[in-house]
């Protein structure tokens, strides 16, 4: 499992107008200069996310991108969910059948609870992250724990 540059990118410019302040804006070029992303990569990101609600677009000499919400209101979760999707969703064995038409585990799969798992406990922390926890410095960034949880898959033992 890996995160998309998009979704890297994407959270990445979003830091940057979180830092702005409210009402304030950067350009396409700004983000470009400030993040070390070309500025197409930058123009398409924003592009998303501008359509997703999590910014709005000005143009003109003053014109630029800023935070539709305050930082504290914008949930890291639903941002990655818009730029890149989930590791594990409902039609996950319909886009993973190899060369049949359905995936031949369909209707019995050991593979598929453990991907959901994971899915559940990946949204139980970035569904509890905002970007306001985002705008500090990495020293700062208290290891985010939303607290003690148990794996609970049972693996039934085979007889030897």
């Amino acid at each position: 499992m890996k995160l998309s540059s998009q979704e890297e990118y994407g959270l990445r410019c979003l830091v940057q107008l979180g830092r702005q302040g409210e009402g304030r804006s950067l350009t396409i070029g700004e983000l470009s200069q400030l993040e070390g992303i070309s500025a197409p990569n930058v123009a398409k990101i924003m592009r998303v996310l501008r359509r997703a609600g999590f910014v709005s677009s000005t143009r003109g000499q003053a014109g630029g991108y800023a935070l539709v919400q305050a930082p504290d209101q914008v949930i890291v979760g639903e941002v990655l969910a818009v730029l890149g999707g989930r590791l594990f969703d409902a039609r996950f064995c319909e886009r993973h059948t190899g060369s049949e038409r359905a995936c031949t585990h369909l209707t019995d799969c050991s593979i598929r609870p453990v991907w959901r798992q994971v899915q559940d406990v990946v949204d139980e922390i970035l569904n509890k992250l905002t970007l306001r926890q985002l705008l500090c410095r990495e020293q700062e960034m208290v290891p985010f724990t939303p607290g003690p949880r148990t794996i609970g898959l049972s693996i039934a033992a085979r007889p030897s």
